[in-house]
């Protein structure tokens, strides 16, 4: 696997522990049945050789165009392709794993304790990448509940995945495949109120590596959103970081110090005003020392 210096220094270490409340002695390939990575055109090799070798056997679905196609928006062109991994996970009695194809895995990613209790019959969604996350609470066994949007890297079961698929239904009759919706930013919401269970990670198990989405500015939205925190030094250089897109292995660590910096930065920021772990949250917990512990011990890395 094709590993960065620059990347190595910059993230340090696969961690082995989290913090006293979040330690769990299995694996993330020990409580997931299969792994599918969604594509369009985007070259997977080297994102499949990563989680491969990390135990995550996996398989790409590629969208395919059809008639039409070429009048929807961005947005519901990328739900059309994760409903394609949800009506595969309808299929398994056991999680599944599904990424997206500009998802770079930290060293080590199928290692990683999984951020969800295995144990838990009511599991929605458990993020391994997230954006505007928050954190909700902290169960006995130590996982984090709580919110992301985006769908770069996520866990979920047979049960939620035909919730979704139910959602994706309701967003092709309203607003419709040719508007823009931000569909993802309200999964959470959909899978709590039907009883279900949503997770977040300690800290995130890869990078989104994509380039900015011009959709996203067209709809008053950050153009681009990186991890916050990482595991580990990553499997391979983003996107984002590679000179020419056709020449991977040209890296440009200016291009990596900024995009790392801006999510470092950002995360930190949220954490202090408020916003990963906000203030009505942290006031009626019964457990708030644990709360703020989880909250900022993520950030204690280099």
């Amino acid at each position: 696997m094709a590993q960065h210096s620059d990347c190595s220094a910059a993230t340090g270490t696969v961690t082995s522990t989290l913090t006293a409340t979040t330690a769990s002695p299995q694996r993330l390939t020990d409580c997931v049945g299969q792994t599918f990575i969604i594509a369009y055109r985007e070259p997977t090799d080297r994102l499949t050789a990563a989680l491969d070798q990390t135990g995550c056997q996996s398989e790409v679905l590629r969208q395919v165009h059809q008639p039409g196609y070429e009048t929807y928006s961005r947005s519901f062109l990328c739900l059309l392709n994760h409903c394609q991994a949800w009506q595969r996970a309808l299929q398994s009695d056991r999680p599944t794993l599904i990424v997206e194809a500009d998802f770079v895995p930290v060293v080590g990613f199928g290692l990683l304790p999984p951020p969800f209790d295995p144990a838990d019959s009511d599991l929605g969604i458990a993020w391994l990448y997230t954006c505007a996350p928050q954190v909700y609470s902290i169960t006995e066994q130590g996982y984090a509940r709580g919110y992301s949007t985006s769908m770069v890297a996520y866990v979920v079961t047979a049960q939620s995945a035909q919730l979704l698929l139910d959602l994706a239904a309701a967003v092709e009759y309203d607003p419709g495949p040719t508007a823009y919706s931000p569909w993802d930013s309200g999964i959470d919401y959909y899978l709590r109120d039907r009883g279900l269970h949503n997770y977040v990670p300690f800290r995130n198990y890869g990078e989104h590596g994509g380039l900015p989405n011009p959709e996203h500015k067209a709809n008053q939205l950050s153009k681009a959103h990186r991890a916050d925190v990482l595991y580990g030094r990553l499997a391979f250089s983003p996107l984002y970081a590679q000179r020419d897109e056709t020449q991977p292995e040209q890296h440009s660590p200016v291009h990596w110090w900024k995009e790392r910096g801006y999510g470092r930065i950002k995360g930190l920021g949220r954490l202090l005003l408020g916003k990963y772990l906000r203030g009505p949250v942290l006031k009626s917990s019964g457990q708030p020392i644990r709360l703020l512990r989880f909250a900022i011990g993520r950030h204690l890395t280099f």
